[in-house]
């Protein structure tokens, strides 16, 4: 087992960062165009608009909200959502100060692997906002243990990468309902696969008894493009959109649960390869975009190297 992993392990990284590259080069506007256009369409609104990042503080999420407030000039009700307060003060404090009184930027602290966290945390939300704008959710991680479930009997990688999607949107709606009724923006938008996933087993959703690291990796995608088209299609005046952001430079291999020697292969990865992959701020500009609405064509590329077939996109599915 070791020397197949090895033996795959770097070819399968090499595979990837490849076609990261140059899918980019080939299909993405330039990052100064994003940028005008984010800058543009923020500056424009005539409210102060706002928006609750689930994961932003690290990652795309972080990257989706310092993009958020810099074009808004920090005059914008941000709220970050995440277990790490210390991070999210640090990238609270690089935001523009905001000119307007009803300008804030707060923190609240959820482990979104918990349901019931995150039934209080929205209650918090709500007791904070009377709308909401942008409802962005990008938060996940990566292991490579068995089936771990949580205290509520949900395997922890399906409880971050679907089920808390599902109920942040589900305990949020009401306030994009009202935002929506006072003529402004009201949109949804999660952060993971967007159509990367693959078939599912209706009898057996929770994944109890036939998980994998790979029906996990595979299902989840599906589970969250199934209930984007869904929460769409039971709320029509709400924007709903699903993206997969393609190979970015996150703490996401750092902070992965893997073995010692696994984390070593993927630091030494990053370290030869990672300038290749986009910052966290481009992407945050690049899904800050899409989150908009704006329509960028992304195109799908297919890489086969070393027999295994890379999918490298960046895709905005709108069902809205």
């Amino acid at each position: 087992m070791f020397i197949l992993n090895y033996r795959y392990a770097v070819p399968g990284a090499i595979a990837l960062i490849s076609s990261a590259y140059y899918s980019y080069q080939l299909t993405m506007p330039s990052i100064s165009k994003i940028r005008q256009t984010n800058a543009a369409a923020l500056s424009a609104k005539q409210y102060i608009p706002t928006a609750v990042f689930v994961g932003g503080t690290s990652g795309i999420g972080e990257g989706m909200a310092e993009a958020f407030a810099k074009h808004t000039q920090g005059n914008a009700h941000i709220i970050l959502v995440g277990r790490n307060r210390a991070a999210a003060e640090s990238i609270i404090s690089r935001f523009p100060k905001p000119t307007s009184p009803d300008a804030k930027h707060e923190f609240v602290q959820c482990d979104v692997a918990l349901m019931r966290n995150i039934r209080n945390a929205s209650a918090e939300i709500r007791s904070k906002l009377p709308k909401l704008n942008y409802l962005a959710m990008s938060p996940g991680f990566m292991t490579t243990s068995g089936r771990n479930e949580t205290e509520e009997g949900i395997d922890r990688k399906l409880a971050v990468h679907y089920y808390s999607r599902w109920m942040f949107t589900k305990e949020l709606i009401s306030l994009l309902e009202k935002a929506q009724e006072q003529g402004e923006d009201a949109r949804v938008f999660t952060v993971l696969a967007a159509g990367a996933g693959g078939p599912i087993d209706v009898n057996d959703l929770g994944l109890k008894k036939t998980y994998s690291l790979k029906n996990a990796a595979l299902q989840a995608p599906t589970y969250n493009d199934l209930m984007t088209e869904e929460f769409a299609a039971r709320h029509p005046t709400i924007t709903f959109a699903h993206a997969i952001p393609g190979a970015v430079r996150t703490n996401l291999f750092s902070a992965a649960e893997v073995s010692t020697f696994t984390k070593k292969a993927m630091g030494l990865s990053m370290t030869m390869f990672g300038f290749l992959l986009t910052s966290i701020e481009d992407c945050g500009e690049y899904m800050l975009n899409g989150y908009e609405g704006k329509s960028l064509e992304f195109t799908t590329y297919y890489l086969e190297y070393y027999r295994i077939q890379v999918i490298q996109v960046m895709r905005i599915i709108h069902y809205r």
